[in-house]
């Protein structure tokens, strides 16, 4: 069995090509390739459907957390199942979000993941379809190509975690004696984000609850996407994009 793990695809799941990586030849269902957030799991458009179904033909399973660049009302329609000691969504039979707070073991290797990041560009701010001035919000908002969301079409509440989700991954990682092989998340604990942006980004109740994770687990390596950039950060803490790397 074998684990790589990379950064945010945005919905262009090219690096999956046998190409690019070639090491899937030896690869069957029981090898995982975990993405570090911002899968692109956005609507069930054909385009969609074709490369979900492009990547549940591969010889591997992939794995994936959450980012800020997902659909939650769509993924709130997908069943919760258990899978190797947590909760999961199957978006296709080898293709499975890793939800928030769990912690899994597969093949001897165990990882706490954590999905969730607050967008950073959104300058504009968040616009609500049926706001009255939508539309010439909107217009004003492109004419000064000042970046904006929309609520339910391209930002939800959702990429910040709920206290109840915080809380079952305290309870979890008392479960497993506060020990794992690896974390992976989307965005980092706020020591780590400030490291990354030099003191660009601005700390929020996700990046400190990171923190407070990092202060009681025991782990080997933290793998996070988000800030598109593939780095060592620390010794310990991994900024990957479009860089695969195995791990297991």
């Amino acid at each position: 069995m074998s684990i790589y793990i990379t950064g945010d695809c945005h919905g262009d799941y090219r690096r999956f090509n046998m190409e690019i990586f070639p090491e899937q030849r030896g690869m069957t269902k029981d090898d995982y390739v975990i993405i570090c957030g911002d899968f692109g799991y956005w609507s069930e458009d054909k385009e969609q459907l074709w490369w979900l179904r492009w990547l549940d033909q591969k010889p591997f399973t992939t794995l994936w957390v959450d980012g800020n660049h997902e659909n939650y009302d769509l993924l709130k329609t997908c069943p919760v199942k258990e899978w190797h000691g947590g909760k999961v969504q199957e978006i296709m039979p080898s293709v499975i979000h890793l939800m928030r707070g769990q912690v899994y073991e597969i093949g001897g290797c165990r990882i706490f993941t954590f999905g969730g990041a607050q967008s950073h560009d959104i300058q504009g701010g968040i616009l609500e379809l049926d706001d009255p001035e939508f539309k010439s919000r909107k217009k004003q908002l492109d004419k000064g190509y000042l970046p904006y969301r929309i609520n339910h079409v391209s930002w939800w509440k959702e990429e910040l975690p709920s206290e109840e989700e915080c809380r079952e991954g305290l309870r979890n990682i008392e479960k497993c004696n506060a020990t794992v092989d690896y974390v992976v998340t989307h965005c980092a604990p706020t020591k780590i984000q400030d490291i990354v942006g030099n003191g660009l980004f601005v700390p929020d109740r996700l990046t400190d609850y990171l923190q407070e994770v990092e202060e009681r687990l025991q782990y080997r390596k933290w793998f996070f996407g988000h800030y598109h950039d593939n780095r060592n950060v620390t010794d310990r803490h991994i900024l990957l994009y479009e860089q695969m790397i195995r791990i297991w």
